[in-house]
């Protein structure tokens, strides 16, 4: 037997497998169910790597990017899913695994579940916040609206906007609001009005319909675009039981595109009511002041300052003559009080006066003009000074004798 004719290469056995897999119509299409695990997102690739399992077993799978970018929703690991798709063998490894061509959550619709999920992500943002929402402007000058140009809910909003408010400018801008390219035509509608700032509050929406038909309104960039307006925005999409993210960020939600006309425009008619009781109101305000002040003069023109200003003169002149005299007689008080105790200073400073001690037959010793308080701070022909109270003399010390038995120099 010769061994080396029946010999194969890993390679030749992987590809022999595989085909085997791939021509087996049972493995070409088949419908799981299974829980989600080892989920692996590469995100620069788009391709997903997770494992599918029961309570029993579990298979390697694969959803490469063409495929993975038509899910609505975000994967996780414990999310029960069905998919569609293959068996067929990874020739590198010789694993066999599962090729998904399509997933939808078990239990859920796709959209509904990428509805909650983003929901739950811009609302722990902060988005949905009310200290974020803006108020609408009362008299709107310009009111902007973002819808189709061919549905029911711009005739709508055009018609109530001009019975109600004529005096409003409309600035529509059209784009779709169903299809792949209609997210990306409203956040550019609301970027747009932001950066020309030709609206004083914009109006975004379009008629009811299924939830496919409102999907453009749940788009993430739409929110972020709604948010960060600096116009206030009315988010009217479908009808009142239908809910999109663009309602949860936008500042007010209205039920109907009709209610957001409705919402952001004052009605002409009560508008006219306002006028005239404000004018009758002033009206009453400046009828009340004129006649209060026709009073206040009255009064004014009987007061003595008009009647007899000669006499308030005379009245203010005694004033200040009494002033002037109590003024007089409290200054030479004080001046008299200041006198005698500058006085009796002057005497105590003049008794304590070294003058007045001379005068009383003392002297001061000085040498070289400085007081000789001891007979140890001279000696024998020193001479020195004495000053009496009427002059110095000059004197030579011919002897120095000091008390308490100092010894005789």
């Amino acid at each position: 037997m010769n061994m080396n004719s029946s010999v194969l290469s890993v390679s030749q056995l992987n590809f022999y497998i595989k085909s085997k897999f791939d021509t087996d119509k049972n493995l070409s299409s088949v419908y799981l169910r299974g829980e989600i695990s080892n989920l692996t997102d590469h995100y620069r690739s788009g391709h997903i790597y997770l494992s599918l399992k029961d309570e029993k077993a579990a298979i390697k799978a694969v959803m490469f990017a063409s495929n993975a970018s038509r899910l609505k929703f975000r994967l996780k690991d414990g999310m029960t899913v069905l998919v569609r798709g293959r068996v067929s063998v990874y020739e590198t490894t010789g694993q066999y695994q599962f090729y998904i061509d399509d997933m939808q959550p078990d239990g859920i619709g796709a959209l509904n579940l990428a509805f909650e999920q983003l929901k739950s992500k811009l609302s722990s943002e902060g988005l949905f916040d009310e200290e974020h929402k803006k108020p609408l402007p009362p008299y709107p000058k310009k009111i902007g609206v973002i819808t189709s140009p061919t549905g029911a809910a711009v005739q709508d909003i055009f018609r109530i906007l001009k019975r109600r408010y004529p005096l409003g400018e409309i600035v529509m801008c059209p784009v779709l609001v169903q299809g792949e390219n209609a997210a990306t035509q409203l956040t550019e509608a609301v970027e747009r009005f932001n950066y020309l700032k030709c609206a004083d509050v914009i109006i975004i929406g379009r008629g009811g319909g299924s939830i496919e038909d409102l999907w453009a309104f749940n788009d993430e960039k739409l929110a972020r675009a709604v948010y960060n307006s600096e116009i206030p925005v009315v988010s009217a999409v479908g009808h009142e039981t239908d809910f999109t993210i663009c309602d949860f960020v936008a500042d007010v939600r209205a039920s109907t595109p009709s209610a957001a006309a409705e919402l952001v425009s004052p009605e002409i008619d009560s508008m006219k009511s306002d006028i005239l009781y404000y004018q009758k109101k002033l009206y009453s305000l400046i009828t009340s002041k004129i006649s209060f002040e026709k009073q206040r003069l009255e009064h004014l023109s009987k007061s003595k300052a008009l009647s007899s200003p000669l006499e308030i003169v005379h009245n203010r002149n005694m004033k200040l003559d009494m002033l002037t005299a109590r003024m007089k007689t409290a200054y030479m008080t004080t001046l008299s009080d200041k006198q005698r105790n500058f006085a009796s200073l002057n005497a105590k400073l003049d008794a304590l006066s070294p003058l007045k001690i001379l005068s009383r037959g003392y002297s001061i010793t000085e040498k070289d003009n400085k007081v000789i308080k001891s007979v140890n701070s001279v000696n024998v022909d020193d001479i020195i000074t004495v000053r009496l109270f009427d002059g110095r003399l000059k004197c030579v010390i011919s002897e120095r004798k000091a008390d308490k038995n100092e010894k005789n120099i």
